[in-house]
């Protein structure tokens, strides 16, 4: 149904949201948070400018994948646990085939992870943690709670993270983040589609890791395939072609 504003609500069931976000490619599937003032968290975290439609959402783009792929700093900023989902999301995965949920992939340079932080929580799926050769010494430590994947010797070769993952049978990937990641992602080409939302917050300032500038020759187009609308927040998909 149109809101007031002309464009469709943003649906609250799997059923209807299954209309708009139901083909999730294989690839990469981004999805992220912006404010009109290209803040994309407020003091590092997205809770100040998101809502309870747009956690849905989240849970429902995270009940298609077969991997939830995410930055160590948004890790420890966000405060990450293992992937939850609703107990029908976790049945209707079982019927498919799948695990109830889809393991975390954690990108991080160093590993310097503590064992103790909730995404290493044994009652999930196998937490991947995908890093550095240099990282390996730290990554050590973290056999024991994760499976560890050394994805680069200088850099963080995103296209043999997707590559490992596709010989786990891990090809449909959500990418939540956080910038620096995503980033890495566009410049080696890698992101097929891309879930933002846009927030009517204002937040100001807000730091992010410093990254170098962009090695791309021309920036990457995509297609708008819908913009739906909650609260005053916009829900835009776009994807290749």
């Amino acid at each position: 149904m149109p809101s007031a504003h002309g464009i469709a609500e943003l649906p609250d069931t799997p059923d209807q949201l299954a209309r708009f976000y139901g083909d999730p490619p294989e690839g990469v599937r981004a999805n992220m948070v912006l404010t009109p003032d290209g803040a994309g968290a407020f003091r590092g975290r997205t809770k100040a400018i998101t809502d309870p439609a747009d956690q849905t959402l989240l849970n429902y783009l995270r009940g298609l994948a077969d991997a939830v792929m995410v930055g160590s700093a948004t890790v420890l900023a966000e405060h990450y646990g293992p992937v939850e989902l609703p107990q029908e999301t976790k049945a209707a995965r079982r019927q498919a085939g799948y695990t109830d949920e889809p393991p975390l992939v954690v990108v991080t340079a160093r590993a310097n992870l503590p064992v103790a932080l909730p995404i290493f929580d044994p009652s999930g799926p196998r937490t991947i943690v995908a890093t550095l050769a240099s990282g390996a010494k730290a990554a050590a430590e973290l056999q024991e709670v994760a499976d560890v994947m050394v994805v680069g010797e200088d850099a963080i070769d995103p296209a043999r993270i997707l590559a490992e993952l596709a010989d786990r049978g891990l090809r449909r990937v959500l990418c939540e983040g956080g910038p620096f990641l995503l980033s890495r992602l566009v410049e080696h080409d890698l992101v097929d589609e891309m879930c933002l939302t846009l927030s009517p917050y204002l937040a100001g300032s807000q730091p992010t890791t410093m990254q170098p500038a962009s090695s791309l020759l021309a920036p990457t187009r995509l297609s708008l395939r819908h913009v739906l609308m909650h609260d005053d927040l916009l829900y835009l998909r776009y994807a290749r072609g």
